[in-house]
């Protein structure tokens, strides 16, 4: 692993765990192991390793971008997108979608969330067709949204990181596909 992604990973962790705001660049370079010179080497500041993570993961996505472009949005198409996005969702893992999912108010600032959320509406735009009925079309929108939370939604429960991912994915499929819910009937204790 290079030294690069060693100080990500950590900056990860960390940015999730006390969040981005309260991460201090001395506090990622002594969970390192190193000087913060070293880490200076690196990454200048906090920004810069945010924009390094989120560039990783905005260059996969604009792959799918790109892709969607010589598509026309059938409903095999759109599948097909989600599926490619659940991939890079599966390769970035968990601590890129915990960092977003709660660092959300430092991310709609910064110049990264920007970037992501030009990306997330051209992906929007391909699987949510504006002549749909609005739930329809947030039902589409929704199934990026549980790939997104699935491992933080998820993470009580006794599964893999890989079978989580499995789950989302399905649960996006089905959105995408706009399959029923399947519906279980509520028992009361009312006679």
């Amino acid at each position: 692993m290079s030294t690069r992604t060693r100080i990500q990973d950590v900056a990860l962790e960390l940015f999730a765990e006390r969040g981005y705001d309260k991460t201090s660049l001395r506090e990622i370079s002594e969970r390192l192991g190193m000087t913060k010179a070293s880490l200076y080497y690196h990454f200048k500041s906090k920004d810069d390793i945010v924009h390094s993570i989120v560039d990783d993961f905005l260059a996969a996505v604009d792959e799918i971008v790109e892709w969607s472009r010589g598509q026309t949005p059938t409903p095999q198409a759109q599948c097909e997108l989600i599926e490619r996005y659940g991939k890079v969702i599966r390769s970035q893992g968990a601590p890129l979608l915990r960092f977003i999912m709660e660092n959300q108010p430092a991310m709609r600032v910064h110049k990264a969330g920007d970037a992501m959320r030009s990306r997330m509406q051209a992906l929007f735009d391909f699987v949510a067709d504006p002549a749909d009925p609005l739930p329809v079309q947030l039902r589409s929108r929704m199934a990026f949204y549980a790939l997104h939370s699935s491992p933080i939604l998820m993470a009580d429960v006794d599964a893999t990181a890989d079978e989580v991912f499995d789950a989302a994915c399905d649960v996006a499929l089905s959105m995408i596909r706009n399959e029923p819910v399947p519906s279980k009937p509520v028992e009361t204790d009312v006679p």
